[in-house]
């Protein structure tokens, strides 16, 4: 009777330890962001998709607002009491935190092969050798149109520049809508949607991209010209007041139907899906010629990392492995239309809008903005000087020429090319 109950004392003390063992390898990762918009996509799709294949980790999100994140990020890592994952800004913000030794080294993580040069070049340091962020998501830039307007007066969607502004013309002259819905009002639309939406086409992408960096081009030169005089062909197609119209404003012409294009990106699809009661389309920037090879400003806009500190690290490894996964793409990027996977197997998206915009990189050669990667670190900032500049030269008040001019000569300023 005593070896019995010893026996199954024993037995029930091994069970137990044996559960403890199990509940002590549970681990809780936790994940830091800005993006608290995107809360119930982690809750209620992200977070179940990944525990169900790791029930061993756990999954925090944890969001700060946007404007508090840096912030709040940087005291939290001073301080170590910061999550073990982190999501990335691109460029110099999350370059930083590698440099201070708060990111680790991502180079090695399995799932990095899925990701381009490109796609990881906002979240690599200047010498391309070191990856800190596993790469989550783009914006593409393009030009959403009322397909009811274009049906309304015979217009094909244009693929060259001569058909672009035939099309402009042919708006115009019925007089039913605004052309093209943009303002010159808050700067940087005329930059982000006007310059960084067409210029590639004339510098080449990457490579012209690359060579402004290495010092080998200058923004005087032709094809980073030629850019600012299209866009001065803009001011007669915008409609009236267009320099005192607002972001908002833009956003509202082109919703209530007013307008008939929308020069942009596909950040807007998540917004104006609900707003419009007509059929949108998009086209890509058109190129110049018939036949040339076209480019888009696919622009790496989120990423996550692993906190160099953290307790957990291998669990966060896990979960930064199954990011890089199609399974991940597929999930956010659906749940977020508009903000595309960066990974180089393709996703199919369910929104048909978004469907367009993510085909052009089958046919066109993708690139990011062109004063976002070293090129804004100094004074004067090159990125919101061709704010300025790129509104300047729309609304009338600089010459292509003499913007270009200006830009350089600020870069110059304080900028050196490495080589």
């Amino acid at each position: 009777m005593i070896r019995t109950t010893l026996t199954g004392l024993l037995l029930a003390s091994s069970v137990l330890g044996t559960a403890g063992m199990a509940m002590a390898q549970d681990t809780t990762i936790t994940i830091e962001s800005w993006r608290n918009d995107d809360l119930p996509i982690w809750q209620e799709k992200l977070i179940p998709a990944f525990e169900a294949k790791h029930p061993d980790i756990k999954v925090v999100f944890s969001p700060s607002a946007p404007t508090e994140y840096n912030a709040a990020l940087n005291a939290k890592l001073d301080a170590g009491s910061a999550g073990d994952l982190i999501t990335c800004r691109p460029f110099d913000a999350s370059l930083e935190l590698y440099n201070k030794g708060h990111l680790a080294d991502l180079a090695d993580l399995p799932g990095m092969e899925n990701f381009s040069d490109v796609a990881k070049s906002a979240w690599t340091t200047d010498d391309g050798v070191h990856d800190f962020c596993v790469p989550m998501a783009s914006v593409i830039h393009g030009f959403i149109y009322n397909k009811d307007a274009f049906a309304a007066l015979g217009i094909e969607v244009p693929t060259t520049e001569a058909e672009f502004f035939a099309a402009l013309d042919k708006i115009k002259e019925d007089g039913t809508y605004i052309p093209m819905a943009m303002g010159t009002k808050d700067l940087w639309e005329a930059a982000t949607m006007g310059y960084q939406n067409i210029g590639p086409n004339y510098w080449k992408g990457e490579e012209g991209r690359n060579a402004l960096i290495k010092g080998e081009q200058k923004l005087t030169d032709p094809q980073w010209v030629e850019p600012y005089a299209t866009l001065a062909k803009w001011k007669d197609y915008l409609g009236d007041g267009f320099e005192a119209q607002s972001y908002p404003d833009s956003q509202n012409l082109f919703t209530l139907g007013r307008a008939a294009i929308y020069p942009s990106g596909s950040w807007e699809i998540s917004v104006f899906n609900p707003q419009v009661d007509f059929e949108m389309g998009a086209f890509a920037p058109p190129v110049k010629n018939a036949g040339d090879t076209c480019y888009i400003s696919d622009h790496n806009d989120i990423a996550i990392g692993l906190n160099s500190k953290s307790p957990n690290a291998e669990a966060a490894k896990t979960f930064l492995s199954w990011v890089a996964s199609p399974e991940f793409a597929t999930i956010y990027a659906n749940a977020l239309p508009g903000f595309f996977s960066l990974s180089s197997q393709p996703v199919k998206m369910e929104d048909p809008l978004a469907q367009e915009f993510v085909s052009w990189r089958d046919k066109c050669e993708s690139t990011i903005r062109s004063t976002y990667q070293i090129l804004s670190r100094g004074t004067p900032n090159l990125e919101n000087e061709t704010w300025v500049k790129s509104a300047n030269v729309i609304n009338g008040t600089e010459t292509p020429e003499a913007a270009a001019a200006e830009l350089q000569k600020g870069l110059d300023s304080w900028y050196k090319p490495a080589n």
